[in-house]
């Protein structure tokens, strides 16, 4: 598929997967690194479908032009607010989810922070970015307190863009809002050491098992 990210930033692609029996769709935004084709989103939309949940991943407007530095935020918070509209009229008979990995998830709270993202019920985030490598502030997380839907919140232990502790804390203080999930020795892209007995596949499916129970709290 294709969708206009906005006025100024032209089109971008879209893949839908729609499993036949598809109880809802995450609008899903990829990391600052890397497209929506990347290996990580292809097995999280695998695994998402045995659970009967669709996804309709898309580009930012600098991937779809193959740049390395993101978009300003203005331009990737439109291009989300564009692909959930998209989502909704590609699959209006379904109730949404948004979120993404890493930057795709932040920009969607962004977004939904500065106003409410249609039909939209919750949001997911695949590692949010909470701070710099080693830094330890949580000045990401302010605009949390101004997202009025249910958040799940997915987290290794090792990623050295959320401390684990203190990405609790900012939890607590969503209240019920937000759910924690923390996978173990999982750094900011999910992956475990050797160590930890558990194939990368593995890890993948404890993270859509972790969004489909969520979703069934959610009515979904």
């Amino acid at each position: 598929m294709r969708f206009l990210a906005g006025p100024s930033s032209g089109e971008v692609s879209a893949l839908l997967t729609r499993p036949s029996d598809a109880r809802c769709l995450v609008v899903y935004g990829h990391g600052a690194g890397a497209d929506m084709r990347h290996l990580f989103h292809e097995s999280v939309a695998r695994h998402l479908a045995r659970h009967r949940i669709g996804m309709l991943r898309y580009n930012f407007p600098y991937t779809e032009a193959d740049r390395r530095a993101p978009d300003r935020a203005p331009v990737l918070v439109e291009t989300v607010r564009s692909a959930v509209a998209t989502a909704g009229d590609a699959a209006s008979d379904l109730p949404l989810v948004a979120g993404g990995k890493s930057m795709g998830g932040r920009m969607t709270s962004t977004a939904a922070s500065e106003g409410a993202l249609r039909g939209v019920r919750g949001i997911v985030f695949f590692g949010f970015p909470l701070h710099r490598p080693g830094e330890k502030s949580a000045g990401r997380a302010d605009h949390l307190k101004s997202v009025d839907v249910p958040m799940l919140f997915l987290q290794g232990t090792r990623d050295r863009l959320a401390d684990v502790g203190l990405i609790g804390e900012v939890c607590e203080g969503l209240g019920e809002r937000a759910t924690l999930h923390v996978v173990d020795d999982g750094d900011h892209s999910f992956k475990v050491p050797k160590r930890a007995g558990r194939s990368y596949d593995e890890v993948i499916a404890e993270l859509a098992v972790a969004v489909s129970a969520w979703a069934e709290r959610l009515g979904l």
